[in-house]
C-alpha cells in the first residue's frame, strides 16, 4: 500500500458490528482480517467492540480493539482503548479513554471536568445514527470542535459518518456530516477560525482542494485532536476519499 496524506492516516476505526451494517462476529472479524491483510494506510485496523460481545471473539484476533462499554463490570482484555458514555462507571483499565457526550451535553461541557490533555483521554461525539433526531446540528458540533480546539482535548467521532462530504439523506429527512469536513473543521478551530462554514459546506470540490492545501504539520496537529472515527463500512471512506483525488488506488 502507497502513503497517504498524514490528514487520512489511521483515521477509519472498524465499527462494523454496528448499525446500520451490524455485520454478525464471525464477518465482522473475517472482514477485519481482509482489511488487515490488505493494508490500508487510512484504516487504524482497530476494532470496536461492545465489553458484552468480547466473548464472542475468536481466533484470528484483532491486533488492536476498541472497547465500547455497556457492561462495566465486564473484565477488559489488552485493549487499545475504551470508549463510555459520560457519567457511567469506568472500568479499571490501562486503556486510553474517551467519553461520550450526546448533543444534548455539548452546552454543558465547560461545567464538565473535562480530561487533562496530558493523560491522552478525551472526548467522543457522536454525528449520526438511525432517526432524524440523533443527527447533532452543524452549531452544535461547531461547539463541540472548538472547545476540544481550544482546551488540547483529543476526540474521536462515532456514527452518521457516511461519507466524507456532508449530504442530504431524503430517508431520514436529514443532512448527513461528511468525515472530510470534520477534519477541516477540526484544522479550522486549531488555527481560530470558526469551524460552521466548513461543516456546512457541502462542496466537494471545495473541500478536497482545501484538503491538499493542509501542511504536513498541521495535518499532523489535527489528526492529535481528531483522533479517528468509527465506520461501519471500511470500504465506502476509502472510495470516497479516491474519488475526491485525496488517495490513490493502491492506499
Amino acid at each position: 500500500m502507497g502513503p497517504v496524506n498524514p490528514l487520512f492516516a489511521a483515521l477509519v476505526d472498524d465499527a462494523g458490528l454496528f448499525p446500520p451494517t451490524s455485520l454478525p462476529m464471525a464477518d465482522a472479524l473475517a472482514r477485519h482480517e481482509a482489511d488487515r491483510a490488505a493494508g490500508s494506510a487510512v484504516l487504524t485496523h482497530r476494532f470496536l467492540c461492545l465489553a458484552s460481545r468480547l466473548h464472542e471473539i475468536t481466533s484470528p484476533r484483532p491486533e488492536r480493539i476498541g472497547v465500547i462499554v455497556d457492561d462495566p463490570l465486564v473484565e477488559l482484555p489488552d485493549v487499545d482503548l475504551i470508549e463510555v458514555r459520560l457519567g457511567k462507571p469506568v472500568p479499571r483499565s490501562g486503556a486510553r479513554l474517551f467519553v461520550e457526550v450526546t448533543a444534548d451535553e455539548l452546552d454543558g461541557l465547560d461545567a464538565v471536568a473535562h480530561p487533562h490533555p496530558s493523560t491522552g483521554a478525551g472526548f467522543k461525539i457522536r454525528c449520526g445514527g438511525l432517526t432524524r433526531e440523533a443527527f447533532p446540528s452543524p452549531e452544535e458540533v461547531a461547539r463541540f470542535i472548538t472547545f476540544c480546539a481550544r482546551n488540547g482535548i483529543p476526540f474521536k467521532a462515532t456514527a452518521g459518518l457516511h461519507h466524507a462530504v456532508r449530504h442530504y439523506d431524503p430517508a431520514l429527512g436529514v443532512w448527513r456530516h461528511g468525515f472530510l469536513n470534520l477534519l477541516l473543521a477540526t484544522h479550522a478551530a486549531l488555527h481560530g477560525a470558526d469551524p460552521l462554514p466548513i461543516l456546512e459546506s457541502a462542496d466537494a470540490d471545495g473541500l478536497a482542494r482545501a484538503a491538499v492545501a493542509v501542511k504536513k504539520e498541521e495535518a499532523l496537529r489535527t489528526r492529535e485532536t481528531l483522533v479517528s472515527y468509527g465506520s461501519c463500512s471500511t470500504s465506502q471512506p476509502l472510495k470516497d476519499l479516491r474519488e475526491l483525488g485525496l488517495i490513490g488506488e493502491d492506499a
